[in-house]
């Protein structure tokens, strides 16, 4: 392959780990503040994911931070998992208390009833909710504890020209990622 077809056909990344979330999200915001896209910022998808893609279980990052293959995902932000979580408490609530309460005026219900019964169904509807959003709450914690028993968060950034290069390995390393470096890969990786 030519050197020519070689850079159309790659795109250079750069790549950190991090040690928690909260300095991989300070990373994230700061990338996002220069310029970069989120759609060009991606996180190690969970060990299952990986698993299913690749047909082996990793025992570090390192081992996938510049494989091509290594599956990719988004990273959620805490803020966004308490959105979630409110969502999932809320709308069960919602759905509840306002379906008894349907019910209890169509049924010639007094106003105390219906009061009664929405605050009943909307408690019910809470506590599922409540449920359901622990149950994501776990989820994703248990997804960064897992990436950071497994070496850290590892974090790639797609990289359009060699200004945002330099500008995104010098994030990287202000908020303590290490192996940070840039590689090139295909871009049917993306």
């Amino acid at each position: 392959m030519t050197q020519a077809a070689e850079e159309i056909d790659t795109v250079p990344e750069a790549v950190g780990v991090f040690d928690d979330a909260d300095s991989l999200q300070a990373t994230i915001d700061e990338l996002q503040e220069h310029g970069f896209a989120r759609h060009s910022l991606s996180v190690l998808a969970d060990a299952k994911a990986v698993e299913e893609k690749l047909g082996h279980i990793y025992k570090r990052v390192e081992e996938e931070e510049d494989d091509p293959k290594a599956p990719r995902t988004i990273f959620v932000p805490l803020e966004s998992i308490g959105d979630a979580e409110g969502a999932l408490i809320g709308f069960p609530l919602y759905v509840a208390a306002t379906a008894a309460t349907v019910i209890v005026a169509a049924s010639g219900g007094t106003l105390l009833t219906a009061i009664m019964a929405a605050t009943g169904a909307g408690a019910g509807g809470a506590l599922i909710g409540g449920i359901f959003a622990k149950m994501v709450a776990k989820h994703h914690a248990d997804y960064i504890q897992d990436q950071i028993d497994h070496g850290g968060l590892l974090l790639w950034v797609n990289l359009p020209d060699a200004e945002h290069e330099k500008k995104a390995v010098e994030i990287l390393k202000k908020h303590s990622a290490h192996d940070v470096h840039v590689h090139n890969i295909p871009i049917t990786s993306l």
